[in-house]
């Protein structure tokens, strides 16, 4: 019980700082009209999250993170109809964004290694909840620790048939997403004041 209490007292807490981060989606099309190149990137706007652990050891490191999955927003450049029936279908058809409006992720297993005093690479196991289904999904981030604040960068892929969803598909099936989707992100995170919850800046 001594040895819980000594490890909240030494937790620091990073707050995501999401105008200085960044977040994305890349789909892949198939079908007989892929060949034209429609590979949509898709922003993610609104999203909070939080990192915790030891600082110096990175023990006791858990992971949380919330997306408005109604902020998605296609960053390509297409035509404006088409742009608003891909986010429309995306957003109604595809993700359910008024039944299902968040998406998180959760983990408290996390494994780093020292690459040097203020450098880690993380390797990341954890569970999305996304569409009202949970599923495990690990990553590997790399983290730079620079003062009072984090930057953390890497990718990963998740399947959207894992989580009960149909990919988009327009024209009568004749261009389709790929089930398969690309994430990849550069966060910034900085360190909480303990006295208020809120980040150092």
């Amino acid at each position: 019980m001594q040895d819980c209490e000594q490890s909240e007292l030494t937790t620091a807490r990073f707050i995501i700082d999401r105008a200085a981060s960044r977040f994305t989606v890349q789909a892949f099309s198939t079908g007989l009209l892929s060949t034209f190149g429609h590979n949509p990137t898709i922003a993610i706007r609104d999203y909070e999250g939080e990192v915790d652990f030891v600082p110096g050891s990175y023990n006791h490191a858990s992971l949380r993170l919330t997306v408005k999955t109604a902020t998605l927003e296609v960053t390509d450049e297409m035509k404006r109809d088409d742009r608003i029936k891909l986010e429309s279908t995306m957003r109604g058809e595809v993700l359910g964004v008024e039944r299902y409006p968040d998406a998180v992720y959760k983990s408290d297993r996390i494994e780093v290694h020292r690459v040097s005093e203020d450098l880690v690479n993380a390797s990341v196991a954890g569970e999305l909840t996304l569409h009202g289904t949970t599923h495990p999904l690990g990553f590997d981030a790399r983290v730079l620790k620079i003062g009072a604040m984090l930057r953390v960068s890497g990718q990963f892929t998740l399947r959207q048939s894992d989580y009960g969803i149909t990919p988009v598909s327009f024209a009568g099936g004749t261009l389709r997403l790929k089930d398969e989707l690309k994430f990849s992100f550069e966060v910034v995170a900085r360190k909480a004041d303990p006295r208020h919850g809120d980040s150092q800046v």
